[in-house]
């Protein structure tokens, strides 16, 4: 295999670390969380001493200031063990950033450091109930009133960290005739009157992770709670579209993982299960489809490696982000579905991590983007753009 050369022995001797806190942590309760729908608080506060939470985040805003391959690991050996339930990713390099990017300085001095010791647990709500991956058709509305502040109205739906968010931030219409261009991205506090948390939504996969609706009826968020606050009014919909590629190399980041977790799985199994005398292993069919998932397994992840390296030198564009979250999601799709069938009945037996890991895949191809989005941003960064 190719050697990766993306860490430094001060990355692998975090992965050690963090994979020692997973197994300790994480390992022995993630299925009695898949049973009671969400994670134990209890493992931010822990992840949070441990100062695994937004540790990109600068130290004078509670981070550790290390670099994003930090967070990369921590995605890879959570997705390894098909820890799905966990959310510090969209957590830490998703929410935070969004504060770190945007946000005033009042703002970022108010949030960050509660974020990184898990005080706060933080999520972002985009998705309505008819806006999914058109993020410019969502509906919700935040109108100023006459002391500055915003009054929120609206719906969001398939929210990860949603149930436990303390830190929510919402994107909203501020500017409801102007389209796109009237979006902004408001800070919305649990406690808040009027601000609601809907049940936590039963799903395919992701048993673990706390996705919820969200309802905001007449919400009043204060003045200084937009992001950004004036400079950053109606300017929402910039800020969403440039951190989406990020957001979507995470989606690759796990994809990838996840697939080579199901590889190493399967190939464990098939060497001990035996069929007709002899291991499963022994027959053609068995070496031929592993040697070919691995090999496109392989050619995935010299691909995200590579676009890591992008990212840490700030230029990784948005048509190539949508190539790996696309390929790398049905990829993902793919190698599930043809390690169950390696596993034989077994492979649809709950008990089993390759069965629970195709459960969970399936979203990979619609969050963040569908995969059919993803196509339209590739070709219209190829001048084919439609209407």
């Amino acid at each position: 295999m190719i050697e990766r050369t993306l860490f430094s022995p001060e990355h692998e001797a975090f992965r050690d670390v963090f994979r020692r806190f997973v197994d300790k942590e994480v390992a022995p309760l993630h299925e009695a969380w898949e049973d009671q729908g969400y994670v134990d608080r209890a493992l931010w506060d822990k992840a949070g001493a441990n100062g695994y939470l937004c540790p990109t985040m600068p130290e004078a805003y509670g981070g550790a200031g290390v670099d994003k391959l930090y967070s990369v690991i921590q995605m890879e050996e959570l997705a390894r063990g098909g820890f799905t339930g966990v959310g510090f990713g969209l957590h830490s390099e998703i929410v935070a950033p969004y504060i770190l990017h945007y946000g005033t300085e009042d703002q970022k001095k108010r949030y960050l450091p509660k974020l990184a010791s898990g005080e706060m647990v933080g999520a972002i709500a985009m998705s309505e109930p008819a806006a999914g991956s058109d993020l410019q058709g969502i509906r919700s509305t935040a109108i100023r009133q006459a002391d500055g502040s915003w009054l929120l109205n609206g719906s969001k739906t398939f929210i990860t960290n949603g149930w436990h968010a303390d830190l929510v931030i919402v994107v909203a219409k501020t500017d409801p005739e102007a389209g796109a261009k009237g979006t902004s991205l408001l800070l919305v506090e649990r406690g808040m009157p009027g601000f609601d948390k809907g049940k936590r939504l039963k799903k395919l996969g992701l048993k673990a992770q706390d996705t919820s609706e969200l309802f905001f009826d007449n919400v009043r968020v204060p003045a200084e709670n937009l992001l950004g606050g004036e400079a950053m009014l109606n300017r929402g919909f910039i800020a969403l579209m440039e951190q989406l590629p990020w957001e979507r190399i995470q989606i690759a980041i796990g994809a990838v993982a996840a697939s080579q977790a199901a590889i190493d799985w399967t190939v464990q199994y098939v060497k001990d299960r035996r069929v007709f005398g002899q291991p499963v292993a022994a027959f053609q069919n068995t070496r031929y489809k592993l040697a070919e998932l691995q090999t496109e397994v392989q050619v995935a992840r010299v691909f995200v490696d590579r676009c890591l390296e992008l990212v840490l030198q700030d230029k990784l564009d948005t048509a190539t982000a949508s190539m790996a979250k696309y390929w790398t999601s049905d990829l993902q799709c793919k190698v599930m579905d043809e390690c169950v069938q390696l596993h034989g009945g077994y492979g649809f037996m709950w008990e089993y991590p390759i069965t629970r890991a195709y459960a969970d895949a399936r979203v990979q191809r619609i969050y963040g983007g569908t995969n059919e989005i993803m196509k339209e941003v590739i070709t219209r960064a190829m001048g084919l753009g439609g209407r």
